[in-house]
């Protein structure tokens, strides 16, 4: 369980469900763990819950759409360990903000800009101040981004929301062919849908209430073009994330990883 032994991690959005299910299994396999957010209070809290579990985790507030910030603390991360191995992004955007659910020709300018802003511009401002103390530093170093299988699927409503996915796929080949010179890996986490979380479970909850169905119906959704007969986890996901940041995942380079068990629907 040591695949990450003296490992170097920062974890930006740290206060949400996939970003903690990163830091979790980035600790348990042996990295010193930053763990970030706007939220102080709750990567605190997750970093408490790290420790008392054996690992090394450290929290602090960090906005990761503020250049300045992100910059100044992996400074400091640098400073403290000389290094920097691993930088994981779980940024997301509420569907609301997104437009996500509603038709292109309603969906405004700003609802459509916003996920490109907020979650591409988040994960490319973390990733390139991260690879340039990679550089500074000789880490050779892996990046993990994340997206959602939206960006290959056809599905309606969703204009926003899927041109960002499709966004950070594109920018995360473009940094692997870049940023390769320096031994550093760029990779991607595309994700089904993580049927535990809030997110997930809100916007069931919501859609079902805008078509007139139950909660279960609108389910369906979600899961009616899985190969398999379950979906990802997010034990799964830190896991996968752990895997491709340690020697065993060497050979995963500039790869877009789709979590989903399989879709049929998925370019």
């Amino acid at each position: 369980m040591d695949h990450l032994k003296d490992k170097v991690a920062v974890v930006f959005a740290a206060s949400g469900e996939i970003a903690g299910a990163v830091a979790r299994s980035f600790a348990q396999h042996g990295a010193k763990v930053y763990v970030t957010a706007k939220n102080l209070d709750a990567v605190n809290a997750l970093a408490r819950e790290i420790v008392a579990g054996g690992g090394l985790a450290e929290a602090g507030k960090v906005d990761a759409l503020n250049e300045t910030a992100i910059d100044q603390y992996l400074q400091k991360v640098v400073a403290e360990n000389g290094k920097l191995d691993m930088v994981f992004n779980g940024i997301g955007s509420y569907y609301q903000d997104a437009g996500s659910g509603t038709p292109t020709t309603v969906a405004t300018f700003e609802q459509f800009l916003h996920p490109l802003q907020k979650i591409c511009g988040s994960q490319f401002l973390t990733s390139r101040i991260a690879a340039r103390y990679m550089i500074q530093t000789g880490s050779q170093g892996t990046i993990l981004l994340l997206t959602a299988s939206m960006a290959r699927t056809k599905t309606p409503n969703m204009a926003g929301f899927a041109a960002a996915c499709a966004a950070i796929e594109g920018l995360t080949r473009v940094m692997a062919a870049e940023f390769g010179q320096y031994n550093i890996k760029s990779m991607c986490i595309s994700s089904g849908a993580l049927m535990e979380t809030r997110k997930i479970s809100g916007m069931i909850h919501d859609f079902a209430q805008r078509a007139g169905i139950s909660e279960e119906q609108m389910a369906l959704n979600y899961t009616r073009f899985n190969i398999l007969p379950a979906g990802p986890t997010l034990k799964q996901l830190g896991e996968t994330a752990a895997f491709l940041a340690s020697e065993n995942g060497v050979a995963f380079n500039s790869h877009i990883i789709d979590l989903d068990c399989g879709k049929l629907n998925l370019l």
